[in-house]
């Protein structure tokens, strides 16, 4: 791990370390609703504080979200294996379990519950999906649907549990973990290669596998021989041969969170790097985004690599003092900071730096470096029923947001 040297005003001038051309990103991208030549966020306009200073630390957490029924409440996930709930008040001091899954959930390292989504009708059908580790002996994913009590909406029903899906996962790291609902309805997954280093096994490029990939299901129906279906577009559809239709998109190395503007539709995905690199990827059907080819715009294994058909990032920065371990936000769509209108904002695990990034006329025109919390405790962004944004702590167990500073 490495720790962040540099002054802040170094800080700013490297955050614009690689900007992308648009026609070098696979498909078009629409503006987002950004001005044109934005006015920098300067550091310091922010500040960073405690979102519910009276709430006790939750151990460990690493994924915040809400479901659309109206109840305005806040789920936390810790990786241990339980999700907490509470009212979405700053003054709240009280939390509920949700759900605990510990006595199923492996937590250690990278593994443990790593996502949560709610169904878009959870006001009516009640069902939420979850994404797991466990030993079965060996280790595996788990992805599954639970239901909410029938007689207290701040509970599930531990015994409701349905699994949609497993997949064996060869080593303890590069797990993936976040899942979501798109706008089209659909279940996306991010899964990671499977770990070690370097993806020994090519499952970035192999598409008869799930590691290494973003996933997109229709949990809304039944198959034939399995408890989802698969979107009639899905890249892979009616292919044969062992290829796994399951896939939207391949070559990702560890795509530990990806998020949906809520305002564009579009799939952000932050995609760990390897040696040299972190990345930024807009998610298209389809694409191929390099791993283990590629690590980045730079070849990997082997110089001098054909990039033909491969989809590069819209955005990446070196390792160093930058950072070394990117950790996937949100296009900001929060009411209270009006300033980061349309800005993919994200950071970074190891240096704790947060930034903000422009994407205009399909090009990466700003990225600025807005905030920083200590290193090696950003887990996760979060982001409310209302679209307020949140930061969570891995190490004190804290949810912090951003305010404007006086």
């Amino acid at each position: 791990m490495r720790n962040l040297l540099i002054l802040f005003a170094a800080l700013y001038l490297l955050s614009g370390c690689k900007r992308i051309k648009g026609d070098d990103v696979g498909q078009p991208i629409s503006t987002n609703p950004a001005p044109t030549t934005p006015l920098p966020v300067d550091l310091g306009k922010y500040n960073i504080t405690p979102a519910f200073p009276n709430l006790a630390a939750i151990t460990n957490p690493v994924e915040l979200t809400s479901p659309d029924d109206a109840t305005n409440r806040i789920f936390v996930v810790s990786q241990k294996g339980v999700i907490h709930e509470f009212s979405n008040t700053s003054g709240v001091s009280t939390k509920n379990i949700f759900l605990d899954i510990s006595s199923k959930v492996t937590a250690s390292g990278e593994m443990g519950l790593l996502g949560l989504a709610f169904s878009p009708s959870y006001r009516t059908d009640g069902y939420f999906y979850v994404n797991y580790v466990r030993k079965n002996p060996n280790t595996e994913t788990v992805i599954a649907r639970y239901k909410v009590s029938a007689s207290n909406p701040n509970q599930a029903d531990a015994a409701s549990e349905e699994i949609l899906l497993t997949y064996a996962q060869p080593y303890e790291n590069h797990k993936g973990g976040k899942l979501a609902f798109g706008i089209d309805g659909y279940l996306y997954i991010a899964v990671g290669d499977g770990g070690s280093a370097g993806d020994p096994f090519k499952n970035g490029q192999n598409t008869k596998v799930l590691l290494g990939k973003i996933l997109r299901i229709d949990v809304s129906k039944v198959g034939s021989g399995t408890p989802y279906t698969i979107p009639v577009d899905n890249p892979f559809k009616g292919y044969t041969g062992g290829v796994r239709e399951e896939i939207y998109a391949y070559g990702l190395r560890n795509p530990w969170r990806f998020s949906f503007d809520k305002t564009t539709g579009f799939l952000w995905a932050a995609d760990v790097g390897q040696d040299k690199t972190e990345e930024i990827d807009i998610i298209k059907k389809g694409a191929n985004y390099g791993w283990n080819i590629t690590e980045g715009d730079d070849c990997y294994l082997t110089p001098g690599c054909s990039v033909t058909g491969i989809t590069r990032p819209i955005y990446t920065y070196p390792h160093g003092n930058l950072g070394a371990s990117i950790t996937g936000g949100y296009v900001s769509r929060d009411i209270n900071l009006p300033g980061l209108a349309g800005r993919y904002v994200y950071g970074d695990y190891v240096s704790g730096n947060i930034w903000a990034l422009v994407v205009t006329n399909n090009q990466v025109v700003q990225n600025d470096l807005i905030g920083k919390v200590a290193g090696n405790t950003l887990s996760s962004f979060g982001e409310d029923g209302n679209n307020n944004l949140y930061i969570l702590n891995y190490s004190d167990g804290k949810i912090y947001k951003f305010v404007t500073a006086p």
